[in-house]
C-alpha cells in the first residue's frame, strides 16, 4: 500500500516553555496535519528533543519554502533542526571486508523493500564478496588498503562516494579504521557494528577470549562512527544469554546473529529519520 509523502522535523534546543506549541502552531497555520509527534527532555542537560511528522498533502508551503518559514521559530527558541521528507530515497554505500553475514542480511532486507534507500555501491578491501554484489546488480569496487598510502586510498574512496552522491555509509564488518578526516566528511552518516565485548575482549578473536573467560552474555552494538574508535553515539544494542554449554563456534554463531539484527535496526532507524545525535549520545524515537 502506497503511503502519501510526509515531512519530518528533528529538533533539539534548550528546554523552555512553549516549544511544542510554537511548532504545532506553525503547522496549524499552514494547514499541516500531524501524524506523529514525540518529545523528550534531558533534565540533566536541560535540553529538549522533538520529532514531528506531518502530511504534505494539504500543507500550503512548498517543500523548498518550509525551512525559510520555520527559521524564525528556530532562531527564537535556539533550535538546531533537520528537515527530511519521507519519499526521499537516501543513497547508501556498504563497506565490507571478508565477513559476509551482515551484508547478506542488509541486501536481503533491501531487496525485500524493507529499506527506503538505494544502494549504488559496495566498497571492499578484499575481492571475496564481489559475486554477492553482482547477484544484486550493485557496483563492487575493490580498494586494497596499504598502510603506506592510506591517505591516497581514502581520497580515492571519498571521490567515489561523492561521484555516487552517497548519503549514508554502513560498515558491514569492514575491518579497517577510518581516519579523522574521512569521518569529518560524513558526520553521523557512518554506521558501524561490533560485538559488545569491547574493550574487555579486543583483538582478532574476541569470542575465543570470551569463551576462555566463561562469559554469560554476548552482545552487539551499532553506533555512528567518530574520530574516537568504537566510541561514537550508540544507536542500537542487543544481548543474549549464553552458558558453559556454548562452544566457541556457538558463541560466534549467536554473536553474528545479534550483529545482523542490531545493524539492521540501526540502519532502519536512521533511514526513518528517527535518530537525533546530541554530543556523544542519541535520542532514538519510537
Amino acid at each position: 500500500m502506497k503511503t502519501e509523502p510526509s515531512a519530518i522535523l528533528l529538533i533539539s534546543c534548550p528546554d523552555q516553555q512553549g516549544i511544542v506549541c510554537a511548532v504545532t502552531d506553525f503547522l496549524l497555520r499552514h494547514k499541516g496535519n500531524v501524524i506523529d509527534l514525540e518529545q523528550h527532555t534531558d533534565t540533566e542537560e536541560a535540553v529538549f528533543f522533538m520529532r514531528v511528522e506531518w502530511e504534505l498533502d494539504g500543507f500550503d508551503l512548498p517543500r523548498d519554502q518550509i525551512r525559510e518559514n520555520f527559521s524564525q521559530i528556530a532562531e527564537r527558541h535556539q533550535m538546531k533542526y533537520e528537515l527530511h521528507f519521507s519519499d526521499y530515497r537516501p543513497r547508501m554505500a556498504i563497506f565490507v571486508s571478508k565477513f559476509s553475514h551482515c551484508i547478506h542480511d542488509l541486501l536481503a532486507r533491501w531487496h525485500a523493500d524493507e529499506y527506503n534507500a538505494d544502494i549504488p555501491l559496495i566498497i571492499s578491501n578484499h575481492p571475496d564478496l564481489e559475486p554477492l554484489a553482482k547477484m544484486y546488480g550493485i557496483d563492487y569496487v575493490l580498494i586494497e588498503v596499504d598502510p603506506s598510502n592510506k591517505a591516497e586510498q581514502e581520497a580515492q574512496t571519498l571521490a567515489l562516494l561523492q561521484e555516487h552522491h552517497i548519503d549514508l555509509i554502513v560498515l558491514a564488518r569492514y575491518m579497517q579504521i577510518l581516519s579523522d578526516d574521512f569521518c569529518a566528511h560524513f558526520p553521523n552518516q557512518i554506521i558501524n557494528i561490533h560485538h559488545s565485548f569491547l574493550p574487555a575482549f579486543v583483538g582478532a578473536k574476541p569470542y575465543h577470549s570470551a569463551h576462555r573467560r566463561g562469559v554469560k552474555i554476548v552482545g552487539a552494538t551499532s553506533h555512528y562512527v567518530t574520530s574516537d574508535l568504537d566510541e561514537g553515539p550508540i544507536i542500537e544494542q542487543e544481548v543474549m544469554r549464553v552458558s558453559h554449554k556454548d562452544s566457541v563456534e556457538s558463541l560466534i554463531r549467536k554473536g553474528r546473529d545479534l550483529e545482523k539484527i542490531v545493524l539492521a535496526r540501526a540502519v532502519w532507524a536512521h533511514l526513518q529519520n528517527k535518530v537525533l545525535a546530541y554530543k556523544n549520545r542519541t535520542v532514538v524515537f519510537n
